[in-house]
């Protein structure tokens, strides 16, 4: 199983970026609670947003309104658009599913300078 996670980068503050996380070898991806996690500097790693295989999406509250997560089962691949981006949104950003057993992918890091 591998998850890739690319699409970060630097960017202003107010900025967008859009990531994207593209999988093999997931056993029927469209089961899959799919995730969007990152870890700032010093910081454990939190949950920023996950879409369920209903299509059922949760947020971390401070993304709420600016962050949307969407999946494309037919491309077995996970999304996350980040719109008016903030200096605290700076982090490694990890794709994560989830299906009883859980992987991530290996990362992407977003730094929003403000």
């Amino acid at each position: 199983v591998q998850l890739q996670a690319f699409g970060g980068g630097s960017v202003q503050a107010g900025g967008s970026l859009k990531l994207s996380c593209e999988t093999t070898g997931l056993d029927l991806f469209s089961a899959n609670i799919m995730g969007w996690y990152r870890q700032a500097p010093g910081k454990e790693r939190e949950m920023v947003a996950q879409i369920t295989s209903g299509y059922s999406t949760d947020y971390l509250e401070s993304v709420k309104g600016r962050f949307i997560i969407t999946r494309n089962n037919a491309k077995s691949a996970v999304y996350l658009q980040m719109n008016n981006l903030k200096s605290e949104d700076t982090g490694v950003y990890y794709c994560r599913s989830d299906r009883g057993c859980s992987h991530w992918g290996q990362g992407t890091l977003v730094t929003v300078s403000s």
